[in-house]
């Protein structure tokens, strides 16, 4: 098992010693449930090599970017009805065995009526059909890319990537080229969140 600890110098990483049973092999789903049940103070995600990363936490811009985010999906949920929003504390299990928590996510109730209730206390074993990933200083604009590109290629209809910092958004859908927007002062839903519209000037602006 490989745990990758971001570090804005070196992005040093280090291995951590299996058990005698385990040896070096990646965790299955439930050995990294219960990793990160026992560590629930770490944000920790898993690629879809078996790799563990551990992400550092949230300044408090980025926060408060995040959770007026997360607000407006979440209010624009209740009125819309078809959808359940979560947070950046869901965890999600893609078919490709990677494990990602989105800065915010929606999926169609539809498809959460087919897990049980046993299921949804564990991380969703389903890609969401709407993500929002929001750049933080420490992240490298490279790596939220390559994962934007992997929340699509494993179902995701519509993701946006959000750079405070260059007043953009990136904009993901199935089987086009990600579609670049700045300056602008709303991004507008389609597809499974047609009619959701993020309004940017509190997150341009932050704290």
């Amino acid at each position: 098992m490989q745990v990758v600890l971001p570090d804005l110098e070196t992005r040093a990483s280090f291995e951590v010693c299996g058990d005698e049973v385990n040896g070096d092999r990646p965790l299955n789903d439930e050995e990294f449930f219960d990793f990160c049940m026992k560590n629930p103070d770490l944000h920790i995600e898993r690629h879809s090599n078996g790799k563990i990363v551990i992400l550092p936490h949230a300044g408090m811009e980025t926060s408060y970017r995040n959770s007026e985010m997360s607000a407006q999906l979440g209010g624009w949920t209740k009125m819309d009805g078809r959808g359940v929003a979560f947070d950046s504390s869901a965890e999600f299990i893609l078919p490709s065995g990677a494990v990602f928590a989105p800065d915010a996510s929606w999926v169609l109730k539809s498809r959460l009526a087919s897990l049980t209730k046993a299921e949804k206390e564990l991380f969703g074993r389903l890609c969401p059909d709407f993500v929002i990933e929001l750049k933080s200083p420490s992240d490298r604009l490279r790596s939220l890319k390559s994962k934007m590109d992997e929340w699509i290629a494993n179902g995701a209809q519509l993701g946006w990537l959000i750079v405070p910092e260059k007043r953009t958004v990136h904009v993901y859908r199935p089987g086009t080229p990600a579609e670049e927007l700045s300056d602008i002062d709303f991004v507008a839903g389609e597809g499974p969140v047609a009619g959701f519209r993020l309004e940017l000037a509190d997150i341009w602006e932050g704290l």
